[in-house]
């Protein structure tokens, strides 16, 4: 590999581009940006402090923070004084953030604001091993409390040479503990090397080429891998730009400012984005929705023979050109106009939805992985893209399909195992090193590898039918009308489905005739809305086999939410948890 270690990765680019702007933030509507030389003194300040704090190589120091670039200076900060960053999701509750930091031994805990610091003091007394809880700004004036810069001052007299604590990083230490808890269990802190991570940094980078100085934009929670990895020490390694959107609702106005070329995305946002496009499309004039849709399927058909190298003749070459100056320049417009592709991950992405974009001149690349895999085994490329398949594996990743169906994967990627869980670990990582993903596919005779399911969401009917539940749930995302879903039917003798209907897009396209907008109970009850999602259903049922459709539903009040325990922290539904809290619901519908 190129690099041994991630801070050696890290000092490379940044020692070498000391004048390039790599970070940039908004502060009052205006980007700011630090440079090489600000980033390398910021992290070394923060490595000093650290070392001064009475923490040694391997120790454990959290952050809970939504993702910015002081994140991103913290954990640099963290690999590069030989310690490890534990990743803390903000939107945990209190007994989960505790039990983060007990069982992963933190000692500091970085946290994003006052409101994060006092969730954590509520619970210090609880965590014996934690020493400080450090605030993430840089303006004394905001508070009395610990923060960034009274942190660097503790170092300041430390004259550590760093460059000897950076030579007694091993390959075979750890960057990272992420805590997954999947669908199911008790949270387990994944642990990560640097040989894990750079071993799959570089194998996409051959894989993705011509990809270096890029531009990205950074919103999905960097405390997940996939960001982590793609967003962060990737976007590092290729000497790209990170743009750090102000929050989740400004990142389509984000987007627009600052020009990407890269974007990590998860497949809701594509949803939603494709919603928000037709609806533009079904306001406008006749002559408009034909343009579209006459560019859509000449964008479709174009793709099609491009993906399968076959000859584009001169008249369909012609249209497309033609559709790119109507329709598709104007759409990257609004993205910023400078996307090479988006990546998407974390979640299965609707075949439909990738050949939508693709027929709008927007790439879309999709990827699969774990945490546990650092997270990608296999990817689609712009010059290897299958839709409905989330490509072929790595150059050094094996992937093969057990008998029961199972993806197992094997590659210097996998990890070294759950921290302090070895029963765990064997129950996942076999002894000849596969390790048992969970989910469920096939491959195809190009190499392809198309998901399935999850291995334990798999329904068997009251009949013996097998229904992989996703490609329904999948099917109904298409809708602009919902926005969440959970089907069920294992032990029962038909399918039904749990809906959270999209409550904003109801009230504002199908309900006009009301002058104020409905609550969302009365949005559940309204006839007209039943019908509805009635309707949708059997548009999005019509290429499954009759056991596998949706005979019966029910429209929920609320969405599903990480407070109840319906949701991970990367925003998966809990199954099991949503059937116990609506198990009432369910049993109304098959009685």
């Amino acid at each position: 590999m190129k690099y041994k270690t991630i801070s050696d990765m890290f000092y490379d680019v940044i020692d070498n581009n000391s004048k390039k702007e790599f970070l940039f933030h908004k502060v009052n509507n205006v980007w700011n940006s630090l440079d090489g030389s600000k980033v390398k003194d910021i992290v070394e300040s923060l490595s000093r402090s650290l070392l001064s704090s009475n923490l040694t190589h391997g120790d454990k120091v959290s952050i809970l923070s939504t993702t910015s670039y002081k994140w991103a200076l913290c954990d640099y900060s963290i690999i590069c004084s030989g310690m490890t960053t534990v990743t803390i999701y903000p939107t945990l509750i209190e007994d989960q953030i505790k039990f983060i930091i007990n069982n992963s031994d933190s000692k500091i805990i970085f946290v994003e604001d006052i409101h994060q610091y006092e969730r954590v003091l509520s619970v210090k007394n609880e965590c014996p091993k934690l020493e400080k809880i450090i605030l993430m700004n840089f303006d004394d004036s905001l508070t009395d409390n610990l923060n960034l810069t009274k942190f660097i001052k503790l170092g300041e007299n430390n004259n550590t040479d760093l460059s000897n604590i950076r030579k007694n990083i091993s390959e075979n230490d750890l960057v990272t503990l992420i805590y997954t808890s999947g669908t199911t269990g008790v949270p387990k802190g994944v642990m990560l090397t640097h040989k894990n991570l750079l071993s799959n940094i570089e194998a996409v980078s051959k894989i993705q080429k011509d990809i270096k100085d890029e531009k990205f934009l950074s919103f999905l929670p960097v405390s997940h891998i996939l960001e982590r990895m793609a967003g962060h020490f990737y976007a590092m390694y290729i000497k790209s730009q990170i743009y750090y959107a102000e929050n989740m609702e400004t990142v389509g106005m984000n987007m627009a400012e600052v020009s990407p070329s890269v974007v990590v995305c998860v497949p809701r946002f594509f949803e939603k984005m494709h919603a928000k496009i037709m609806d533009q499309v079904n306001k406008s004039s006749n002559l408009r929705k034909n343009i579209f849709n006459w560019s859509l399927q000449v964008g479709k058909d174009y793709m099609n023979l491009k993906l399968a190298n076959h000859k584009i003749n001169f008249l369909l070459n012609l249209k497309y050109h033609l559709s790119e100056i109507l329709v598709y320049k104007k759409i990257r417009a609004k993205l910023g106009g400078n996307i090479k592709f988006f990546i998407s991950g974390g979640a299965p992405l609707s075949r439909s939805i990738a050949e939508f974009f693709s027929g709008i001149g927007i790439t879309i690349l999709e990827g699969y992985g774990l945490t546990e895999t650092s997270p990608v085994l296999t990817s689609n490329t712009p010059e290897m893209l299958r839709f409905g398949t989330v490509g072929k594996s790595l150059n050094n990743v094996k992937i093969k399909i057990a008998q029961d169906g199972e993806i197992l994967a094997k590659g210097p990627n996998i990890m070294l195992g759950y921290y302090q869980n070895e029963k765990a670990t064997n129950e996942v990582i076999d002894t000849e090193g596969w390790f048992h993903t969970g989910d469920i596919g096939e491959i195809d005779k190009d190499g392809f590898l198309k998901i399935t399911d999850r291995k334990k969401s798999l329904i068997v009917t009251s009949a013996g039918k097998n229904i992989a539940p996703a490609p329904l749930e999948n099917a109904l995302l298409t809708s602009k009308y919902i926005d969440q879903v959970i089907v069920i039917g294992d032990k029962r003798n038909f399918i039904s489905a749990l809906i959270v209907p999209s409550y904003d897009v109801i009230n504002t396209n199908r309900l006009k005739q009301n002058k104020d907008s409905l609550s969302n109970e009365a949005i559940i009850d309204h006839p007209e809305v039943v019908s509805l999602i009635e309707a949708e259903i059997q548009t999005k049922m019509k290429n499954y086999s009759k056991f596998e459709t949706i005979k019966k539903f029910k429209l929920l009040s609320q969405p599903f939410a990480i407070e109840r325990g319906e949701m991970t922290p990367k925003m998966s539904i809990v199954r099991k948890k949503v059937e116990s809290n609506y198990s009432d619901i369910i049993d109304n519908i098959y009685n």
